[in-house]
């Protein structure tokens, strides 16, 4: 058993950046990380064209923001490089392979305990914490839903993680199922590579650009939510007029309300809209 003030569960940015605010105060704790490597989503599970969605002043870690001369919206492996520099800057030294089996407060002693396992040997190692941060990620697990006949498909079937460049998929007809950020991105790289694309889009979801989100962001700061996206929303409108013709339908909370409220994330177009216009996708 091992006891410790601060035990982080995760790796990814939150939990390295939690990780540099502890050892900055000197506070000691342990991360624990269920991969090899940190930062796994973004060195493992980004396709190839990925850039950061926001801008980069919204998303620089503590004490350590972008160079100047970096672009506005950082691509993937320019963020990887950031992240391994802020690793190598605060000596942040994840247990790798843990898997957080269970973790239960003790309100006599005012303690965590968490146990996990061990890849690399089997065990199962305890931690005792003051302190409990849950920094796994809202992305972090992937979901595929069982459809009928999916077992006897004979095509090639994978999850949006799994997913790297259309380059592969040239001359072939691919179906997306979903209208997330990843499926919207996906659909748009695979048309950019001729591929015979068609997306599936059931639910209502706000369509916005990178410049709606940033001008959002900093207004979020000065004024209530629902202005937000009172003026998000107009934007919308002007740049794309009404998509419901195309199978896209605008829910009824705005885009800032529903992420603040139920995680929901509007949709961030980076061309996808324009070729479902003109039909280049379907």
């Amino acid at each position: 058993m091992e006891e410790i003030v601060v035990l982080i569960v995760g790796a990814g940015p939150s939990g390295l950046a939690t990780s540099a605010c502890l050892s900055v105060h000197s506070i000691p704790h342990i991360i624990l990380e269920k991969e090899d490597i940190y930062a796994s989503l973004w060195k493992k599970r980004a396709y190839d064209r990925l850039k950061l969605h926001l801008a980069k002043e919204f998303c620089s870690l503590p004490f350590k923001p972008h160079s100047p001369d970096s672009p506005t919206y950082i691509p993937k492996d320019m963020f990887v490089d950031y992240l391994d520099d802020y690793v190598k800057t605060f000596n942040i030294q994840p247990k790798y392979q843990r898997h957080v089996e269970s973790a239960s407060y003790d309100e006599a002693d005012g303690k965590w305990r968490i146990e996990a396992k061990n890849v690399l040997t089997g065990g199962v190692e305890v931690y005792v914490a003051e302190f409990l941060v849950v920094a796994s990620g809202e992305n972090s697990g992937k979901y595929i839903p069982e459809l009928p006949g999916l077992d006897s498909f004979s095509g090639e079937t994978l999850h949006s993680s799994e997913y790297k460049s259309g380059a592969k998929y040239e001359s072939k007809e691919v179906l997306v199922v979903g209208c997330g950020n990843s499926g919207m991105e996906i659909a748009y790289d695979l048309s950019n590579y001729g591929v015979q694309t068609a997306i599936v889009i059931r639910n209502p979801v706000h369509v916005v650009t990178k410049e709606i989100v940033r001008v959002g962001m900093i207004f979020s700061k000065y004024v209530p939510i629902f202005i937000v996206d009172i003026m998000a929303v107009l934007m919308s409108k002007i740049l794309y007029g009404d998509l419901s013709k195309y199978g896209i339908r605008r829910p009824t909370k705005g885009p800032f309300y529903l992420k603040a409220t139920a995680g929901r994330a509007p949709v961030i177009d980076v061309g996808t809209v324009a070729k479902i216009k003109s039909k280049e996708i379907k």
